[in-house]
């Protein structure tokens, strides 16, 4: 006799997708590679990237939170 198994749900649950912090990933990643690479760039030139980066980062985060709310 086998022992009572309770029964599993075999559903996989879906994740959501963290958009904003996928794409500071991104940009943490790729920038990180670009310091690797030569020439080394100016920080006059990376900033400004990084900040809007971030910004359109923090833009789609909240898109995505108000489309998954609908």
């Amino acid at each position: 006799m086998a022992p009572d198994v309770p029964e599993r749900n075999d559903r996989k649950r879906a994740h959501r997708t963290d958009w904003m912090a996928l794409l500071c990933g991104l940009l943490f990643v790729g920038v990180g590679v670009r310091y690797l690479t030569d020439p080394t760039p100016d920080p006059a030139i990376i900033g400004p990237i990084l900040i809007g980066g971030l910004g359109i980062a923090g833009i789609a985060g909240i898109l995505a939170k108000v489309i998954r709310k609908r």
